[in-house]
């Protein structure tokens, strides 16, 4: 099928989706137009498009998020179309509305309907209109922690605090109790506030281990609406999906088809085009909760392409055009996972490890895709998000998909940056994982690392450059080139010395022995919770460190005073930095 109104595409991303994004606009014979910060003027994305526009420095404010900037580079390259992929701009209504507004076609829903769904408050009144069942939470922005209390007095704790203009754990916050309230209220509304430029949250009944299933949704301008299957994403850590699969496991047909006429009625209460998803919380019993629409592509639609043998983002291009849908029956096949393969230490809760990748080595065979933007040497930001792959595997059923998963990841190797695929093998190798008896807070609550191999590796922080190195080598009388990466020398006078984190350890927080407290990673200091001179107990938190758009609390190791604080409120931190001494 050939579009009518689109020969080329600017894609307002980066990463792995501009990628993504980037293929299949080549395999319809689209010209591709890239835009980027000064960061990633060396990313594969400016690569391969057949254009690429520089568009501001590194802060995605200053670049990614800059509508004015983004929508010059668009007329001045004659773009047809702009698609946004996931996260930045993608649920904006205000840039959808001046994109179309400015005679460019939106590869996404309308304005209007991410207004609706966008705003996740308001999202659960359309939903609820059109007969989606939601969870028990109040609907109002809060501006006043008292609210909080008050709803978890009706309906007891746990509760959600949430971002109303957020998605993928961004924004959120657990409360167990009454003294984790204001916390938590500022927090969420602080990491809202920088990642979706809103700070308006609203508080909901956080259920006990539940299971999260979405269902992949694809409207077109005429009407039809199809329902694609649906995908679990159970498997979580910091509140933010790890792994995802299709279908789910141990659902049944009337399962599946309660799920998909509730998720096809919410893209009906909002006029929903092109393609979405509609998030549901599963609770013990079976039954389900609306939880949110994210109006765009997921991060995890790859495994729906792979069992339904579909390529998404070629449809949202067909809606886009204007054309309708020629899909009727859908015909699944087979088991998908994706294992989202994240710069992050599984050894230190998850915290994100920015730096530069040195060795990339990706599994491949039968039934393995992998989608991603990195190469040997890539840096990978604390400006941006920490994602640098998704690894998918396709099987017959979903045992031979697992047992696919394993020999991938097995396969896989990432040096220079911490990755989560230790993590990804625990948790294919659990009992509970096999037999799906896993809840959204399994991962953090249950499953043990293995340990970490002794000679692991050295990771590189971030600032530490690379560069090529040449020699030649003889080996039983024949010589050979060998090229390598490695970190470059600095002269003796620059007073620089190689900083690198310790090897993985199985530990949590982010403190050093003898009181002395370091930051886990590069980030920004965004709140200081104590002063010099403070007695703390162990555990309490000293600050919170911003990193990738996440916020990290740095907790005390041991009970003490304060002697020393070296930190205060936007200072930017180095990975192994001392921030602080307890005595």
């Amino acid at each position: 099928m050939s579009l009518e109104h689109i020969d080329s595409v600017l894609i307002a991303n980066r990463g792995e989706i501009a990628v993504r994004v980037i293929r299949t606009a080549r395999e319809l014979g689209l010209r591709t137009i890239a835009v980027y910060s000064e960061l990633d003027r060396d990313a594969l994305h400016v690569e391969l498009a057949d254009e690429a526009w520089a568009i501001g420095p590194a802060p995605a404010a200053e670049s990614y998020l800059n509508i004015d900037r983004i929508l010059e580079v668009a007329k001045a390259s004659r773009a047809a179309a702009i698609h946004p992929g996931y996260g930045f701009l993608a649920e904006n209504p205000e840039f959808a509305r001046r994109v179309i507004a400015s005679d460019v076609i939106w590869v996404g829903p309308p304005a209007e309907s991410i207004d609706a769904m966008g705003d996740k408050m308001v999202a659960r009144e359309t939903a609820a209109s059109g007969g989606v069942p939601i969870v028990p939470g109040v609907t109002e922005s809060i501006t006043d922690p008292k609210v909080i209390r008050d709803f978890a007095a009706e309906n007891q704790y746990p509760v959600a605090v949430k971002a109303a203009h957020g998605g993928g754990g961004k924004g959120l916050r657990v409360v167990w109790d009454d003294e984790e309230v204001d916390e938590a209220f500022e927090g969420a509304r602080r990491e809202a506030e920088a990642y979706f430029g809103n700070p308006t949250v609203y508080v909901e009944k956080y259920l006990d281990k539940p299971r999260h299933i979405e269902a992949q949704i694809l409207f077109d301008s005429h009407g039809k609406g199809l329902f694609l299957g649906e995908r679990d994403c159970t498997v979580q850590r910091r509140h933010q999906k790890l792994i995802e699969e299709s279908p789910a496991p141990a659902f049944t047909d009337e399962q599946r088809a309660t799920l998909a006429e509730a998720a096809v009625a919410a893209g009906h209460s909002c006029g929903y085009v092109n393609a979405g998803t509609v998030e549901f919380i599963m609770d013990q019993s079976g039954g389900f909760y609306f939880l949110e629409m994210n109006t765009r592509l997921q991060v995890e639609h790859t495994v729906t392409e792979m069992v339904t043998g579909l390529d998404l983002v070629r449809y949202q291009f067909i809606v886009a055009d204007g054309q309708p849908l020629d899909l009727d029956a859908v015909t699944f096949s087979g088991h998908a996972i994706e294992l989202r393969i994240n710069a992050e230490d599984p050894y230190r809760d998850f915290v994100p490890t920015p730096g530069q990748v040195v060795e990339w080595r990706v599994p491949s065979g039968p039934g393995v895709r992998m989608d991603s933007w990195i190469t040997p040497s890539t840096r990978v930001s604390q400006y941006y998000d920490n994602l640098m792959g998704k690894l998918i595997v396709w099987g017959s059923d979903r045992e031979h998909a697992i047992a696919r998963g394993k020999r991938a990841l097995n396969e896989m190797v990432v040096t220079g940056v911490h990755s989560t695929i230790p993590a990804h093998l625990a948790v294919l190798d659990t009992p509970e994982f096999a037999n799906a008896e896993h809840y959204t807070r399994w991962l953090e609550e249950e499953v043990t690392l293995p340990a970490p191999l002794p000679d692991a590796p050295p990771q590189l922080a971030e600032d530490e450059e690379l560069v090529r190195r040449d020699l030649t080598v003889e080996v039983g009388g024949r010589r050979f080139g060998v090229a390598f990466w490695a970190p470059e020398a600095k002269a003796p006078s620059s007073g620089r010395t190689r900083r690198r984190p310790p090897k993985l350890e199985k530990r949590g927080g982010s403190a050093a022995s003898d009181g002395v407290i370091v930051a886990p990673m590069q980030g920004t200091i965004v709140k200081v919770s104590v002063k010099a001179g403070d007695t703390v107990s162990e555990g309490q938190a000293i600050c919170v460190l911003e990193a990738m758009k996440m916020e990290n609390e740095v907790r005390a190791p041991s009970a003490g005073e304060i002697t020393d604080l070296r930190i205060q409120a936007g200072d930017t931190v180095s990975p192994n930095q001392v921030i602080a001494v307890v005595r």
